[in-house]
């Protein structure tokens, strides 16, 4: 009789031990799941950093990127300046062509000017921008100098 009571014992400690290893293991996991959770943005944002800020490629890229646009800007300037010369002297149908021609010029003008602005106030790209090109440029102004 009391082999039958010790092996219900046995049997109950056995299940009852399982039982506190998987409720361990559980509230292991949930903590450990709950701390990456928490961390998540954190770390997220720590690795794009480091593939984006942290790349030499990109730095590159962004350093000749503002370069790129400021000269944009400057080539379509001097463009402007052209055609509103060659205005003053041409024929009536010639000036119609000229007109539309300034039209979209100064307008893709202003989209590179804006391109070039929204970039510079993007923290993570104005530090890779050259120290003698504009912290912005005016739309207004037709002047844009892109290098001393």
């Amino acid at each position: 009789m009391s082999t039958a009571r010790e092996d219900a014992k046995t049997g109950f400690w056995i299940i009852g031990g399982i039982a506190a290893l998987v409720t361990i293991g559980l509230i292991v996991t949930l903590a450990i799941g709950g701390i990456s959770w928490l961390t998540a943005p954190f770390r997220g944002e720590v690795d794009k950093r480091d593939r984006t800020e942290g790349s030499g490629a990109f730095r590159i890229a962004t350093y000749e990127e503002f370069f790129g646009i400021c000269s944009t800007v400057q080539s379509k300037e001097g463009v402007i300046r052209t055609l509103e010369e060659e205005e003053k002297a041409a024929s009536a149908s010639r000036r119609a062509q000229i007109s539309t021609s300034l039209t979209a010029l100064k307008a893709s003008r202003i989209e590179a000017v804006n391109e070039y602005n929204a970039k510079a106030a993007q923290e993570h790209r104005s530090a890779f921008k050259d120290k003698d090109l504009p912290p912005r440029l005016d739309v207004n102004d037709l002047n844009t100098t892109c290098a001393p």
